[in-house]
C-alpha cells in the first residue's frame, strides 16, 4: 500500500485492451531488470513501549519532519497533511532515491529505489536505517522488525490520516474478519522484480506463487498477539487468510492454459473497487465494479470513464500472494531486521533473475496441484518449516529453493568491493533452514525461557 510512484500517465481509457497494454508496457530487456525492496517497521516509544501516534512532539509527523530537516527529504502531502517523503536530490548525492510512506497503523515503510544489485539493496537499507535510527533516538522512538504487532490491541493502535485508509477501514469488516488487523497490525518485507515478456511473466508468476508459502515459512516472525503466543509462527500470513477473499490468495487460474496479461486483467476487473481519486479526494466506491467504470456506468461518477491512473490505483488494492502490475511483487514474508530484508530480495532475485535457476525452480513446482499449493499456503502460518508436503517437509523444499537461488546469484556475478558475490545475503536463511528454526521459534523459546513470559523484552532484542 505504498505511495504510487510508477509515473503512469493520466488520460481516459475506454477498452480492456488499454488495460492489457498498460501492464504489457512493463516488459524490459534483461539488462534493464532491477530489484525494488520494500520493508515496513513497527514504531514505538522507547520509554513506554507504546505505539507512536501521528501527531505530537514525538509522533510520526515529527519523525518525518526530522528526516526532512536533517537529511533533505521532501514531503508528499494530501492537502496540508504530510503522508510520505521523497528525495529528489538523493540520486545526485548518491543516496537512496525511494519513498518513505506510512501504513495504516503507523508502520514506517521504505519503498526502495529500483537497483541493479543486492549490494545496492544492502547499502540502501543500511543508509535508511541509519537515518531513521538517528532521528528516532533523538525523539525516543524505536523500530521493531516483526510480522505482527506483538503487544498492542487494535484499539490501542493509532490511525494514520491517509484518506484511502479511511475508505478501506469502512469496507474491510464487510468482507472478512481480519482486514483491520491486516491494515493496522501487520508488517512485511516485499521485493519487486521485472519480467522480459509475457511468457517470462507467466513463468515467474507461477514459480513465485507456488514457492510463496515456502518464503512465508522461512520468514515466519509473528508468534505473538497482545503479549501472548498466538499459536502461529506467522500470524501476519494467517490474518491474510480472512481479509478479503475476492482480492487475496494463490490465484489458481495463473496455472491454467491461456494465462497471460489478458487473463490477469479479467481477474482484476472482477475484484471490487475501493475508491476513485479525484481532485485530491478519495471518492468511496467500495464494492463497485471497474467493468462498470470502464463502460461509464459507475454510480458515483455517472458518464465518466476511468484513467490509467485509476487502473494503476485499482491494481494496488489487489492483495494476492504475488501481485502483477508493471512488475511482480513478492508478498509472502513477515517483517524482519536488516539481514532478513536483504535476504528476501536475495532469495527471489536468485530464483527469478537467472534463466537456469528459473527453469530449475519451475521443475521443482510444476507438478504441484492447485489443491497442494492451497494446502501449503493454509498450513505454513502455523507449522512453518515443519509443514508436511507429500513425502517430505517444507524445510526440505526450502533447502532446495535456497540451493537453486544460490546458483542463480552466483551466475549473476555481481560482486562488492570485497569481491563477495550476492550469495552472502542468503547466508542467514541457509543457517535457519539447516537448523529448522525460524525467527518465530527463537522468539517463543526466549518468551518461555529468559524473558519469563514478559513480551516487553522483544522491544530490545528485536528492535533495529
Amino acid at each position: 500500500m505504498s505511495t504510487r510512484q510508477d509515473g503512469a500517465p493520466s488520460g481516459a481509457i475506454s477498452s480492456r485492451d488499454d488495460l492489457v497494454q498498460w501492464i504489457a508496457a512493463g516488459e524490459k530487456p534483461e539488462s534493464a531488470w532491477r530489484i525494488g525492496t520494500e520493508h515496513e517497521k513497527f514504531v514505538f516509544h522507547t520509554d513506554t513501549l507504546g505505539p507512536v501516534p501521528y501527531e505530537g512532539p514525538r509522533g510520526i509527523r515529527a519523525l518525518m519532519q526530522a528526516l526532512i530537516d536533517r537529511y533533505q527529504w521532501e514531503p508528499i502531502k494530501e492537502g496540508d497533511t504530510m503522508i510520505a517523503l521523497h528525495c529528489p536530490q538523493c540520486e545526485v548525492q548518491g543516496r537512496p532515491t525511494g519513498t518513505i510512506s506510512l501504513e495504516p497503523g503507523g508502520q514506517f515503510e521504505l519503498s526502495g529505489a529500483p537497483v541493479m544489485s543486492l549490494h545496492q539493496t544492502a547499502s540502501e537499507t543500511e543508509e535508511h536505517l541509519n537515518e531513521v535510527l538517528a532521528v528516532g533516538e533523538d525523539l525516543g522512538i524505536g523500530f521493531l522488525g516483526l510480522g505482527f504487532s506483538p503487544k498492542w490491541t487494535l484499539d490501542e493502535t493509532p490511525r494514520m490520516p491517509k484518506r484511502r485508509y479511511a475508505v478501506m477501514t469502512r469496507y474491510m469488516p464487510q468482507v472478512g474478519s481480519r482486514g483491520l488487523d491486516m491494515m493496522y497490525r501487520t508488517a512485511t518485507i516485499q521485493v519487486n522484480l521485472d519480467f522480459g515478456s509475457e511468457a517470462d511473466m507467466v513463468k515467474k508468476l507461477r514459480v513465485s506463487l507456488a514457492l510463496q508459502p515456502i518464503a512465508t515459512a522461512i520468514f515466519a516472525a509473528s508468534p505473538f498477539t497482545e503479549s501472548k503466543p498466538n499459536g502461529f509462527r506467522s500470524m501476519r500470513s494467517e490474518v491474510w487468510r480472512d481479509t478479503d477473499r475476492n482480492r487475496t490468495g494463490m490465484l489458481p487460474f495463473v496455472f491454467e492454459d491461456g494465462m497471460g496479461y489478458e487473463r490477469y486483467v479479467d481477474y482484476a476487473l472482477g475484484v471490487p473497487m475501493y475508491f476513485v481519486y479525484r481532485g485530491g479526494n478519495y471518492i468511496d466506491v467500495a464494492g463497485a465494479s471497474f467493468r462498470d467504470f470502464l463502460a461509464g456506468k459507475l454510480q458515483a461518477l455517472p458518464g465518466e470513464l476511468p484513467t490509467i491512473d485509476d487502473w494503476s490505483d485499482h491494481l494496488t488494492t489487489l492483495f494476492p500472494e504475488v501481485r502483477l502490475k508493471r512488475f511482480l511483487e513478492m508478498r509472502g514474508a513477515d517483517g524482519g531486521r536488516w539481514k532478513r530484508i536483504c535476504a528476501l530480495s536475495a532469495f527471489w532475485t536468485g530464483l527469478l533473475y537467472d534463466r537456469a535457476a528459473l527453469d530449475a525452480a519451475w521443475d521443482l513446482v510444476k507438478d504441484w496441484t492447485a489443491e497442494e499449493r492451497e494446502d501449503l499456503r493454509n498450513a505454513v502460518p502455523k507449522t512453518a518449516l515443519d509443514t508436511r508436503f507429500r513425502q517430505t517437509t517444507v524445510q526440505h523444499l526450502a533447502g532446495e529453493a535456497l540451493r537453486i537461488a544460490r546458483g542463480g546469484l552466483k551466475r549473476r556475478g555481481f560482486v562488492n568491493l570485497r569481491s563477495q558475490d550476492e550469495t552472502i545475503y542468503l547466508e542467514p536463511l541457509e543457517h535457519l533452514v539447516k537448523t529448522g528454526r525460524t525467527a518465530a521459534d527463537d522468539l517463543l523459546e526466549r518468551y518461555n525461557g529468559p524473558w519469563n513470559k514478559n513480551i516487553n523484552h522483544i522491544f530490545a532484542e528485536y528492535a533495529f
